[in-house]
């Protein structure tokens, strides 16, 4: 299909709340996943929502297997994920360094749930329901955010620790944005 372009912080779109999807298996929809993969792999993303190509509708996609921007991030499934729902397990959280392609070049150190549930929809309409902790979880929450108009340096809590990359982690590769 086709890499598009992904829109960056202060764009007015990334700040909307996304559209539940009402259709599901339309063409419409399978070309829309079909692009945000196409960008997530053209990128080396671990995930990708949406709104962050310009389509204010709730559709996330994620997976890791063997990603030279996580290699040490345990494998997380291919999904695409339609009208999802989390709810945290408990009240346990840890903090970690997050990137965005909406956010280029830059870092922060994010607090999010270490385990939690996730539900929605496949392409299909098919229900998924997982339940999932770890990089899994902080994935699944830094794409889910993007549908409600969040992203991740509006949850940091100490902005000492958001910056450039490249002065944050000097020899990491600038571009390894999530």
């Amino acid at each position: 299909m086709a890499v598009r372009p992904v829109l960056r912080m202060g764009d007015p779109l990334l700040l909307r709340q996304a559209e539940p999807v009402r259709e599901f298996d339309t063409p419409a929809l399978h070309e829309l996943v079909a692009d945000m993969r196409d960008t997530m792999a053209a990128l080396n993303g671990a995930g990708l929502a949406a709104p962050q190509i310009g389509v204010s509708l709730q559709v996330v996609i994620f997976g890791v297997s063997a990603n030279p921007r996580y290699p040490d991030a345990e494998p997380v499934p291919e999904t695409v994920l339609v009208n999802p729902q989390l709810a945290a397990l408990d009240d346990a959280m840890d903090e970690a360094w997050e990137g965005c392609l909406s956010v280029p070049g830059m870092r922060g150190l994010v607090p999010r749930y270490t385990n939690l549930v996730y539900q929605g929809f496949d392409i299909h309409g098919q229900p998924i329901h997982r339940t999932v902790s770890g990089f899994h979880a902080r994935v699944v929450q830094h794409e889910v955010d993007h549908l409600s108009g969040v992203l991740y340096p509006m949850r940091i809590r100490d902005l000492r620790k958001f910056g450039f990359t490249e002065v944050l982690f000097p020899g990491l590769d600038p571009a390894a944005d999530d």
